[in-house]
């Protein structure tokens, strides 16, 4: 899992995985069932079975757990080596629309973004905890073609950081827009169309 970063813990009792794991998964349940205006701490806390003074040691307030919540579902994401650029986008893509269809991501990514329109520290936070860790896969990917000879290399580090931007840009906010603003399934058809269309950018 990719490191969070969270309210400043108090000297004492090391932090237990264990709890943490179930504070998150709780958290994302109460999302599903109660929205975001009615998800409390207190909530929170009872269903993970721990006490409400956990979470405080743990996260500053709700905004910080929630983004926490819905981050851990999207360091499950893997680039799959399937042999060319196109199969390891189709994998991936495939694997983002599938943890888009769970209605805890879901829930919980249309909430956090919905509440950062009032929030400029939730959009920091959420840019910091959900999207900058998952251009990770973009960086592994453009590195496995130009080793496979399908993308040239960059000469401009500049120029490269900005096409790392521009190409995770456009693959979530389509699968984004495809799953949860359309409410369309984004099945291998429509997944192989969208490659063939990107692949044309990245390979003219």
């Amino acid at each position: 899992m990719q490191s969070r970063t969270r309210a400043p813990r108090a000297t004492g009792r090391p932090r237990s995985a264990a709890a943490d794991a179930a504070i998150l998964a709780a958290t994302r349940e109460a999302l599903v069932e109660l929205g975001w205006s009615k998800l409390t701490l207190g909530d929170v806390a009872t269903r993970a079975g721990v006490a409400k003074t956990t979470l405080y040691r743990r996260w500053a307030g709700k905004n910080e757990l929630v983004v926490d919540a819905v981050a851990e579902l999207f360091d499950e994401l893997r680039l799959p080596d399937r042999g060319s650029l196109a199969a390891d986008i189709e994998g991936v893509v495939l694997q983002f629309a599938a943890i888009l269809a769970r209605p805890e991501a879901a829930c919980g990514l249309m909430a956090v973004v919905a509440e950062s329109t009032r929030d400029d520290a939730l959009r920091a936070r959420i840019r910091t905890s959900v999207v900058e860790p998952q251009k990770r896969l973009v960086l592994q990917g453009r590195e496995r073609a130009q080793q496979r000879g399908e993308l040239p290399p960059e000469s401009d580090p500049a120029e490269a950081a900005r096409t790392v931007d521009l190409i995770f840009d456009v693959v979530a906010g389509a699968v984004v827009h495809r799953t949860l603003v359309s409410a369309e399934a984004a099945d291998e058809e429509w997944v192989r169309g969208f490659t063939r269309i990107l692949l044309v950018g990245l390979t003219s």
